[in-house]
């Protein structure tokens, strides 16, 4: 059976591009199918918000040849403090303590997107964009895909299809894949501010009655801000003055870095979290943000979606080595079962934090505390905490080894 691409990847943001990107020397056939020009992703507002990249995202990012182009545009996360307004409760975590060179790093997004991108085209990886996915149909040994760019159609085919193409899928939504929805019924409130204390490259997360507040480092002297607030709350924030806006936000955070004065617009983001409820289908597979979106309490989202990546890459690697079938059925099952544990841990994770710090009842307060307290006095538990923080509690991918 003839093919016109071995792989087509809908969606030419982070995941998709990561992709091409991990498989661009595997002699593979590749196409990336992306609806919106390269200038308008470049401009879109969400380019404005900070990924958290957990140390173990940074080990597969500079194993993929991504890493070594952005590195200079992060700022390393030497150590993270948690704690709990109005208690006594903290967590300190330290890279020297875990003799590591940072637990983490911040970076824009728009950052890493536009490098990405810059890497894809200097590999020669086949851009379709922009261009609308409107239809496909998945046979026994291909799956047709159904094109609109501007207004001629176009049809193509290839052994499989990857659906990167974010929270309002297309491939999801054109398979019919259902989700499962959970309103947090909050939003977050996103910014960058300046301080007049240095942050010293600590990450600050700040559970309050409220919401959880996360102050990550930026250069010296910036944080960007990522605050949870039901969704009244944040309405009344938002509409506002800076001033009003800026006076709350440091009650909420106190004077640990000094006075506070915003360097960014504000933006919000109703936040729930979204689950599809199958990765795959005939030919297909979906994978980040198409198949799940998190809280960012936790900071696990783009994380997440990068092992989905990752072990992807891997599996179509070894499968294509073998000269198997990069599309059959077998193979998209064990690449969803290889998924499952991960995202029930991730997602469960996060959404526990979400209930457990968003909740002002006292004895539950009382409980948390006890606990930070408890576990900042325990070596082990700290270790434990920091290496999953990091992203370095599981396998990390083998994409390295073979350049």
């Amino acid at each position: 059976m003839q093919h016109d691409y071995d792989l087509v990847i809908a969606g030419g943001g982070l995941a998709g591009n990561c992709l091409a990107l991990a498989l661009k020397d595997t002699g593979l056939k590749i196409a990336i199918i992306e609806a919106n020009s390269r200038e308008q992703l470049h401009d879109s507002p969400a380019g404005d918000r900070a990924l958290a990249l957990a140390a173990g995202t940074v080990k597969m990012l500079e194993a993929m040849g991504i890493w070594q182009g952005i590195s200079q545009a992060a700022t390393a996360i030497k150590n993270i403090h948690i704690s709990d307004q109005g208690h006594f409760g903290k967590v300190r975590l330290s890279a020297q303590q875990e003799h590591v060179e940072a637990l983490g790093y911040v970076i824009t997004a728009r950052e890493i997107e536009t490098h990405v991108a810059k890497l894809v085209t200097q590999a020669g990886i086949e851009l379709i964009c922009p261009a609308r996915l409107v239809g496909l149909m998945a046979g026994n040994d291909t799956v047709n895909i159904s094109l609109k760019r501007g207004d001629e159609p176009l049809n193509i085919s290839a052994k499989l299809l990857v659906g990167a193409d974010g929270g309002n899928s297309s491939v999801r939504n054109l398979l019919e894949i259902a989700q499962h929805i959970t309103e947090y019924g909050q939003t977050a409130l996103v910014t960058t501010i300046k301080t007049s204390l240095p942050h010293n490259n600590t990450a600050f997360e700040r559970f309050t009655a409220s919401g959880p507040l996360a102050l990550l480092p930026v250069e010296t002297d910036h944080c960007a801000v990522v605050w949870t607030r039901s969704s009244e709350d944040a309405d009344a924030l938002m509409s506002g003055s800076e001033t009003d806006f800026l006076a709350e936000l440091q009650q909420c955070f106190g004077y640990k870095l000094g006075e506070f004065s915003l360097a960014a617009p504000r933006r919000a983001f109703p936040l729930s979290l979204i689950r599809a409820e199958k990765m795959i289908a005939e030919r297909t597979v979906i994978i980040g943000n198409a198949v799940h979106q998190l809280h960012p309490v936790a900071g696990q989202g783009f994380n997440l979606g990068l092992r989905d990546v990752v072990q992807l890459a891997e599996m179509i690697i070894k499968q294509h080595q073998e000269n198997q079938d990069i599309g059959a059925a077998d193979f998209l099952t064990a690449y969803a079962q290889s998924r499952q544990q991960d995202h029930d841990r991730t997602i469960g994770f996060t959404n526990s934090v979400v209930r457990i710090f968003s909740n002002d009842w006292l004895a539950l307060a009382a409980a948390r505390n006890v606990g930070l307290a408890i576990l900042d006095h325990i070596p082990a538990a700290k270790t434990w905490l920091t290496r999953h923080a990091m992203g370095l509690a599981g396998r990390l991918p083998r994409l390295g080894s073979r350049r």
